[in-house]
């Protein structure tokens, strides 16, 4: 309890993604990795999340294309067909 509101204790921590190597990172580790590659797209042809998850897959993190849609909804970073540039 709080002097100014009431909030769930597991407000305080945050999910965590399993490694391909079996430790575990935070989910906001993810997030901010799924940004980045987001910023660093190509913004003619930007990635969809299939192919997002792949990139996050590759680099070890063990996620799902729901999982990679929720986090960046979660951004508030638009689909791929919105993040393009003509």
């Amino acid at each position: 309890q709080l002097p100014w509101e009431i909030k769930e204790l597991k407000s305080f921590f945050t999910e965590s993604i399993l490694m391909k190597d079996g430790s575990e990172v935070s989910n906001s580790v993810v997030k901010n990795r799924l940004r980045e590659i987001i910023n660093d797209e190509d913004k003619m042809c930007p990635l969809g999340d299939e192919e997002l998850m792949k990139i996050l897959k590759k680099e070890g993190y063990e996620v799902a294309r729901r999982t990679v849609s929720k986090y960046r909804d979660e951004l508030k970073l638009p689909v791929a067909r919105l993040r393009k540039n003509i």
